[in-house]
C-alpha cells in the first residue's frame, strides 16, 4: 500500500536545506499526514478490537504475580526467588503501566531516499513512523522522537496525543538533505534515546541499519527498554538483474563507481546480499528487539498489523496484562 508520495519529494518541495524544518508543515506535507492517517485509521479499525489497540501490550515496570515458564517467555524476568522455592522456573509478570514513554528513532539519511519503486525507503520508513506514532498515542501514550540525517541528529521531546504525531511525522516528511554527508549517525541517535529515555518504556528504530555501529547501543537499549526494529528495504538491494555497464553512487558520500553486471555478478551480489541480511538480522535478534520487515514493493501496514496481531496473540497466552 504505498503512500501518495514520496518523503524525496515532500522535503524537496519544503524548501529545507540543511536544517530541520521549524513551522507549520507546507501543503504538501498536510496533505500526506492527513492521507496517512485516514488510510492507517481504517485499515487498523477495521482487524483491531477491544480495549487493547496498541502496539506493545508487553510488561510494564511494576512486579505482580508470578507463573510458570513458557517456552518463548523472556529469560530476563525469571522470578529466581520462586524458582528456587519451587525446583521449577517461575516468571515475574509486571503490573503494566498507566501511561508510557515511546520514542520513535527514524532514519532519513541519504541511503533511505533510495528506491526503485513509486515509493522509496524514506516513505516506506514514514509510513511505519505513521503507524506507530498513532497505535501508541491510542491509549494516551507520550511519542517522542530521534530523528537522524546523516551526522546530524534531531530531538523532537515526548507529548501525548495525535497532534504530537503529526508534528513528528511533519518533521520526517521535510528532514534536511543528506547527501555526500557521510552515513547515518544510527549509533549516535540509539545512544540519545538511552541518555534522554531514563524510564522504561517503548522505542521502535526504523532504519536500513547500513553498516555496524548501531549493534551495541541497540544491545544496550535492549536491557532497559521493549525495541521494535523496523527494516526498510528494497527489492533491488537484494538481487541485481545482469543488465550490463551501469554507473552506481553511494548517496553517503557520493563516490562513483562503474560496474559491468553480469549473471556471475548478479550471483555474488545476491549471495552477499543475503549473507548481510543474515547478519543484520542475527545482530538486531541479539538485543532483544523483534523484527518487522519492510520492502518499498510491499503492503507495509499490513505488515505491521500481522505484528500487531500476534503480539496480542502472544500476550493473552503469555498471561501478561495489557497497557
Amino acid at each position: 500500500m504505498p503512500a501518495p508520495t514520496t518523503a524525496a519529494d515532500v522535503a524537496g518541495r519544503s524548501g529545507t536545506v540543511g536544517t530541520w524544518a521549524q513551522g507549520p508543515p507546507t501543503e504538501t506535507v498536510t496533505e500526506l499526514l492527513r492521507t496517512l492517517d485516514l488510510t492507517i485509521s481504517r485499515r487498523l479499525d477495521g482487524v483491531l478490537h477491544g480495549n487493547y489497540q496498541g502496539l506493545i501490550p508487553g510488561h510494564g515496570t511494576e512486579p505482580g504475580e508470578s507463573r510458570p515458564y513458557q517456552p518463548g517467555d523472556d529469560v530476563r524476568r525469571i522470578d529466581w526467588n520462586v524458582t528456587a522455592r519451587t525446583n521449577e522456573t517461575y516468571i515475574r509478570n509486571q503490573i503494566a503501566d498507566h501511561d508510557l514513554t515511546a520514542w520513535i528513532v527514524v532514519d532519513t539519511s541519504a541511503t533511505m531516499r533510495f528506491g526503485t519503486v513509486p515509493n522509496d525507503k524514506a516513505a516506506t520508513a514514514l509510513s511505519a513512523a505513521a503507524v506507530i506514532g498513532f497505535l501508541t498515542a491510542r491509549n494516551q501514550n507520550r511519542v517522542g522522537a530521534i530523528l537522524v540525517a546523516g551526522p546530524d541528529i534531531h530531538v523532537v521531546p515526548p507529548r501525548a496525543g495525535k497532534n504530537q504525531v503529526r508534528a513528528i511525522l511533519s518533521t520526517i516528511a521535510s528532514a534536511p538533505p543528506s547527501e555526500g554527508r557521510g552515513a547515518a549517525d544510527l549509533a549516535g541517535a540509539l545512544d540519545r534515546v538511552g541518555a534522554v529515555g531514563k524510564r522504561r518504556g517503548f522505542v521502535g528504530v526504523i532504519s536500513d541499519f547500513a553498516g555496524d555501529a548501531w549493534v551495541d547501543p541497540l544491545g544496550r537499549l535492549g536491557l532497559r527498554h521493549d525495541l521494535l526494529a523496523v527494516t526498510i528495504h528494497d527489492q533491488r538491494e537484494y538481487d541485481i538483474p545482469p543488465i550490463g555497464l551501469v554507473h552506481l553512487t553511494d548517496p553517503s558520500t557520493g563516490r562513483t563507481r562503474e560496474v559491468r553486471v553480469t549473471a556471475n555478478v548478479q550471483r555474488k551480489f545476491a549471495d552477499a546480499a543475503a549473507e548481510q541480511r543474515s547478519s543484520r538480522l542475527d545482530s538486531i535478534g541479539r538485543s532483544g528487539a523483534e523484527i518487522i520487515e519492510l520492502s518499498t514493493h510491499g503492503d507495509w501496514l499490513g505488515s505491521i498489523v500481522q505484528h500487531v496481531q500476534r503480539r496480542r496473540t502472544q500476550a493473552v497466552r503469555g498471561g501478561v496484562l495489557r497497557r
